[in-house]
């Protein structure tokens, strides 16, 4: 069928085949600059299927040559629904890396289930023996616990609501919207969903299985930002959760010195993702920063920091803050970035935001996401599902 988008709020609820693989192609294209660097061999995404992960694991494999394995929970075509994005991305990539002569297997499922992590412990016991990376880039809303209770994250402030500028992307209105505070409850909940938990779930049943190689690195990202967003982020719900993400570092380092495991959380910057578009607030600071930061040759998407990452940082010493991070987000924390960006934000009304604002480049980078808006793909023609 004629695959178009259909546009709900902050997501695309139909995702371009072609489109998609475009998009893959691309962010390969993008990786082969760098040429190839030595780096771990056997790989596994956690979260592989969209955004930071699926660039983690274009990086890895073309620019180290790696093996991959990928977790995603993704949903194929069905009558005339297209499968997800991320369904015919991780499609994509697996017939590139066989074009390439790489290892590459994906597996589709709930990556915070007991049965998934067997699973792929099995298929890594099988096949490589151990691993040598762990990407923990898994997003998602809600998660079903051990025990069968279902959690669910918030997008909310801690100690007092706020109230602050964002942006209608459907009309490019700059209203205001009030933040409401997370009760214990929920803080809780999204820093179950959101934290580290998960993530040392997976290097535990890794271990035990004697599945981590010596000298295994193990990455998760995270975000912190400007002061405008901080209520939101880094002080709010979410932002308990990366706090937790940062001491599960600590402790997988420490847990597991024995087989010299080097545990890192990135910050990254901010970028357009299906995560941070449901954030308030921060669509509005994401089109202001792409303005100032292509006016200054600084911009990047989710590939260009994952090869920063992978191919730069994490090739020899690796550069850390006091806490131990790796920050990507060196060039959005720019004094020169940020203090062009508050300047614009005192500014911005629903009469100068196109003008001031990058509104153009954040939907582009929008239906990208979903395979849309390449010049080069024919959205014309009919596509099988």
């Amino acid at each position: 069928m004629i695959v178009q988008p259909k546009v709900k709020g902050f997501i695309c609820t139909t995702a371009h085949p072609k489109g998609c693989k475009e998009s893959v192609r691309r962010q390969i294209e993008t990786t082969r600059k760098f040429g190839k660097k030595q780096g771990p061999k056997r790989v596994l995404v956690i979260g592989s299927s969209t955004g930071y992960g699926l660039a983690s694991r274009i990086a890895v494999a073309f620019g180290y040559g790696a093996a991959t394995m990928g977790v995603a929970f993704e949903k194929e075509a069905k009558g005339k629904r297209t499968a997800t994005a991320g369904y015919y991305n991780t499609k994509a990539f697996e017939e590139f890396a066989r074009e390439e002569g790489l290892y590459a297997k994906s597996f589709n499922g709930d990556g915070f289930s007991e049965e998934m992590k067997q699973t792929v412990i099995e298929e890594i016991k099988k096949e490589w023996g151990q691993v040598d990376m762990v990407v923990y880039s898994l997003a998602a809303p809600r998660r079903v616990m051990p025990d069968g209770t279902k959690v669910t994250s918030v997008l909310k402030t801690v100690g007092k609501p706020i109230t602050e500028k964002t942006i209608d992307l459907t009309s490019n209105q700059v209203l205001e919207t009030t933040v409401d505070c997370a009760t214990e409850e929920e803080i809780r909940a999204t820093v179950q969903v959101m934290g580290g938990e998960d993530w040392k779930a997976w290097m535990e049943a890794l271990s035990d299985a004697d599945a981590l190689a010596e000298g295994v690195i193990t990455l998760a990202y995270s975000y912190i930002g400007p002061d405008v967003t901080h209520a939101i982020y880094k002080e709010g719900s979410i932002g308990q959760a990366k706090k937790d993400l940062y001491q599960t570092a600590d402790f997988l380092n420490e847990q597991y010195s024995g087989v010299n495991l080097r545990a890192y959380v990135s910050v990254n910057k901010a970028l357009v993702t299906q995560s941070s578009a449901a954030i308030p607030i921060v669509p509005l600071y994401i089109s202001l920063l792409y303005r100032v930061m292509k006016d200054q040759g600084l911009h990047e998407g989710c590939i260009e920091q994952m090869n920063r990452l992978f191919l730069d940082k994490l090739v020899g010493e690796v550069p850390l803050d006091e806490e131990r991070r790796i920050r990507l987000d060196d060039y959005e924390m720019k004094p020169e970035v940020q203090e062009t960006v508050k300047e614009l934000w005192k500014k911005a009304d629903s009469d100068n935001i196109e003008t001031i604002g990058d509104i153009e480049g954040y939907w582009e980078e929008f239906y990208h996401m979903f395979g849309f808006g390449y010049e080069n793909v024919n959205y014309e023609e009919d596509v099988e599902l």
